[in-house]
């Protein structure tokens, strides 16, 4: 594939800019931004960034006043004086996961300030599609952080989202880590549905995410969890995704979708254990595009999240991601450009994979097929079911 054959099919936007990688804890953080530089590398490389590709979106340090939409000013206010190097374990600043440094602030704002601004655009149609790989900041909630999230831009994007008109937003979270920090700031909000598949509680940080965390008085049925087992790989995940999402997202009736892409579910991940794909990936975000086609007008907001294997996952997940936002999605088949490559191995001596896709068996089974007790996936997606379907006239066994 040369640069000159993407073609942007969808009005769409991505935010990028060079500034987005001062979000960095240390130079032995787990959340390294080389992940970010990396797939706008391979984006350019492909053809979806360029002259014929997505146009891209300067994020914007977003206000205080915009931060306390979702965010408790004290919260602010913690995190500004982390930047000065005071930590505030009341606020999960200053942690093993979350340390301080010097742009905590600047650095996560920005973050949010690129995703309220696709939310904007969305709102007013100036585009359909829209994603911000640096973002999906899912573990960050109303007054502390966590997970290495300090402000929850997906959270911000919604409430904007709402306050610009939208009547109901569904939240899907893919990331292998459940999105506490989302459902905590919408847990008794009935307008806004939050939807998380994660690896369970049980065996993962951040313990939280079990199916009878279903929404606060007046909003049950607002929080979706299913809390999936290790080692499924992508026809547990897919089964699951099928299973319960098209169903609760058709009954919901959102205006607009956003959603949470953390790629850290794949199996070369090293801070989780489903073993997925990229090409399980990539087909879990043509999902969500289907379902935002077919219940939303086509209104879709996309973020990034998670993802540690820098070199061999990230930029070829959310590459892919990039792509679909736009409407050219890009062949798992597909040779990585060897000018990325190049770059790669020169600046990081790292051998990247060669083929945009993992040469992945993506079959699943259906739901339709049948319930199996003996399966553990199955065990897990029958719990959520029969928490949450009947609240929305959906027979458990059957719908």
């Amino acid at each position: 594939m040369t640069s000159n054959s993407f073609t942007v099919k969808t009005p769409a936007a991505a935010v990028w800019d060079p500034a987005l990688l001062e979000y960095r804890f240390s130079a032995t953080h787990p959340m390294d931004p080389v992940r970010l530089d990396l797939t706008q590398r391979l984006c350019r490389e492909l053809g979806i960034f360029g002259p014929s590709g997505v146009p891209q979106v300067i994020p914007e340090v977003a206000t205080d006043e915009l931060l306390e939409t979702v965010h408790t000013p004290e919260y602010i206010s913690a995190v500004k004086q982390a930047a000065e190097g005071s930590g505030s374990e009341q606020h999960g600043l200053g942690t093993e996961d979350t340390p301080c440094f010097g742009a905590i602030h600047s650095g996560a704002a920005r973050i949010a300030g690129g995703t309220v601004r696709l939310a904007d655009m969305v709102s007013s149609g100036e585009i359909l599609h829209g994603v911000n790989f640096a973002g999906g900041m899912h573990h960050a909630g109303r007054s502390r952080a966590g997970g290495f999230c300090v402000y929850n831009d997906a959270a911000l994007a919604i409430r904007r989202l709402r306050d610009r008109g939208a009547s109901r937003v569904v939240y899907l979270d893919v990331d292998a880590h459940h999105g506490d920090g989302t459902q905590e700031i919408f847990f008794d909000d009935p307008s806004v549905m939050t939807i998380s598949l994660h690896q369970s509680g049980v065996s993962l940080y951040p313990g939280t995410g079990f199916p009878n965390e279903v929404g606060g008085p007046g909003a049950e049925g607002a929080a979706v969890n299913i809390a999936l087992p290790a080692g499924i790989g992508d026809a547990g995940w897919l089964r699951a995704f099928h299973a319960v999402v098209p169903q609760l997202v058709r009954a919901f009736e959102p205006d607009v979708i956003v959603s949470q892409h953390g790629c850290d579910a794949h199996r070369q991940d090293p801070l989780s254990d489903l073993r997925l794909s990229v090409d399980g990936q990539r087909q879990t975000a043509f999902d969500i595009e289907q379902l935002a086609q077919d219940h939303c007008g086509g209104r879709w907001v996309a973020t990034g999240g998670g993802g540690y294997s820098v070199f061999d996952v990230v930029p070829r997940s959310w590459a892919h991601l990039t792509a679909i936002v736009a409407g050219d999605p890009i062949p798992l088949a597909t040779t990585v450009p060897t000018g990325w490559l190049d770059y790669v191995r020169e600046t990081y001596e790292e051998a990247a994979p060669e083929l945009m896709g993992d040469d992945a068996e993506l079959w699943w089974r259906s739901w339709e097929l049948g319930y199996d007790p003996g399966d553990p996936v199955d065990r897990a997606v029958m719990q959520t079911r029969k928490e949450i379907f009947p609240l929305y006239g959906l027979d458990p066994w059957f719908d």
